[in-house]
């Protein structure tokens, strides 16, 4: 339970994995040099752990910690950049209303975290939303998404791309971004989770995670609680066009033949609503080719990285399921990294289009299951692999998707590959010890027929060079299953300071799709901004 008073905040306190839980209080008291009567409670904000050293691994602090005279106590520390006062993290948004009757209702196209965040702040500042959602709400949509993976049964419209909740809700609830937050949105968007039923150590651990099953059940409180404040929303309804007039939007045409008129409008459509990006490259909108990245997933027993990490105190209770980050610049100018690595999860069917194969990574809050995944993935260079073609980057994700459906069996299973045949350069026939996840099945087969040569290139130079850094990362039976196609948007849409277009006033792109967040946590953030930028041109 959080202090109702908190001043002091003592940070880089390192403790053994297995200390006593007296000893942090005893920590806190040897910090500040006071005597133990004059610390009256301490609170964790920030845990992370120090594994650089196998079988000496640490926990990592940070401590909100209410004592006697904090005055007195704080310019006894001044200069120490480890204990200072505990920064105020709450939200106060900069519009609150009371609005004028002839407000607009700003429209939110997208649900997934990017467009919730910015619905819900929206609907909180007083201004009623109308949230456009192409896909169904998250239950359905549920059902939609494993017909695929049970019985390859593809909805274009429902499935992991589309519907209420976003990409995000089937992969492994990440929640922590390097983006600069010097305002400290993400702790709002933190806090709203957590309200809607996220496990409040996402507060505090360093990587905070949820798992599929409790997302799915915190976009529905967090839907509800925006209609409750006088938002709305349309399900399986889709923006058909903008209508644009002298670099102005005047309104939205729909899908349902509705046309909301004069509303600012949050373009929260997520990385890949193609369709969308052809549209808004027809009606004119400002748009780049940008950066993503292409390539598969790899599977390993979840319990090898354990070990390869952790050592002997792997399987301790609080260090969980191992993960791991890896990169490597190869010689042919481009950059090989890990990619959403998914500890204890399954590797799962993310198409969004018929006849196609997507990869994604996901994992249940447990992360119990037997495989570590992650992506590994190379990096597109629109200036050197489509110049010409703002919407370069859609059509390579398309072909690659294709090929790998065709190689899988044209039926929705994955091709996929042994990390020993693949090094070797030639196909699988068979796989080993390692069982790959993927649902509704793999095909065994050679990758190198569904991927770009210098993305098999600078892969086969990356493998070996990771396995220096992780024990058994290039052991011959691991898996890889492709293709990994949608790790970001291959587009964005620039806007200005005030969050709009840069050509068309009213329009306000967000999030993932408009190439300014990747992941939960970043899309909320950016959402918030999106909202705030809303009603401060609603305020004039």
């Amino acid at each position: 339970m959080r202090l109702p008073r908190i001043m002091i905040r003592v940070t880089e306190l390192r403790l053994p994995l297995d200390h006593p839980p007296e000893a942090l209080q005893e920590a806190v008291c040897a910090r500040l040099a006071i005597d133990p009567d004059r610390l009256r409670g301490v609170t964790i904000a920030r845990r992370g752990y120090d594994a650089r050293k196998r079988g000496a691994i640490v926990l990592v602090y940070s401590l909100d910690c209410d004592v006697v005279d904090e005055a007195g106590v704080l310019a006894a520390h001044a200069g120490n950049a480890h204990v200072g006062p505990t920064p105020d993290t709450g939200y106060v948004p900069p519009h609150a209303g009371p609005w004028p009757q002839e407000t607009p209702r700003p429209v939110v196209v997208g649900a997934g975290p990017c467009g919730i965040m910015a619905a819900l702040v929206l609907a909180q500042m007083g201004l009623r939303p109308i949230v456009i959602e192409r896909g169904k709400p998250v239950r359905p949509r549920t059902v939609d998404t494993f017909a695929l993976w049970r019985r390859s049964e593809l909805t274009p419209e429902s499935n992991v791309q589309f519907g209420e909740g976003g990409a995000g809700t089937f992969s492994d609830g990440k929640l922590w971004s390097g983006v600069s937050d010097p305002r400290r949105l993400g702790r709002k968007v933190l806090e709203e989770f957590v309200r809607a039923g996220a496990p409040e150590e996402i507060l505090f651990v360093s990587k905070p995670h949820i798992g599929t099953f409790r997302l799915v059940q915190m976009v529905e409180h967090i839907r509800a609680q925006i209609e409750r404040l006088g938002g709305e929303y349309r399900f399986e309804t889709r923006v058909e066009r903008l209508l644009i007039e002298n670099g102005r939007l005047h309104g939205v045409a729909l899908s349902d033949g509705s046309v909301p008129e004069g509303a600012p409008v949050v373009l929260a459509v997520g990385h890949s609503a193609r369709d969308t990006f052809a549209m808004l490259r027809e009606a004119g909108v400002a748009m780049q080719a940008k950066p993503f990245s292409v390539g598969v997933r790899i599977e390993h027993p979840q319990s090898v990285i354990d070990a390869a990490r952790f050592g002997p105190q792997a399987g301790h209770h609080l260090l969980g399921a191992a993960d791991y980050k890896l990169v490597h610049h190869a010689s042919n100018g481009r950059g090989v990294y890990s990619f959403c690595m998914c500890p204890g999860g399954t590797v799962v069917a993310a198409t969004s289009e018929v006849g196609q194969v997507v990869t994604n990574g996901m994992s249940q809050y447990s992360r119990a299951e037997r495989n570590a995944n992650a992506g590994i993935v190379v990096e597109v260079m629109p200036e050197r692999d489509f110049p010409e073609d703002v919407l370069g980057g859609v059509a390579l994700q398309r072909r690659l998707e294709r090929a790998a459906f065709v190689a899988g069996g044209s039926d929705y299973r994955a091709p996929a590959q042994r990390v020993g045949d693949f090094l070797a350069g030639v196909a699988s026939t068979h796989l080993g010890a390692v069982v790959p996840s993927y649902k509704p099945g793999v095909t065994p087969t050679d990758l190198a027929t569904c991927l770009p040569d210098f993305a098999v290139e600078a892969m086969r130079e990356a493998l070996p060079r990771f396995a220096r850094k992780i024990d058994g990362f290039a052991m011959e039976d691991a898996v890889m299953t492709g293709v990994e196609t949608r790790t970001s948007s291959p587009i964005r849409l620039p806007r200005g300071r005030d969050g709009q277009s840069l050509n068309v006033a009213g329009l306000f792109p967000a999030g993932e799709g408009a190439g300014y967040a990747g992941g939960i946590l970043s899309a909320g953030i950016d959402g918030i901004r999106a909202a705030e930028a809303v009603a401060a041109a609603l305020a004039g």
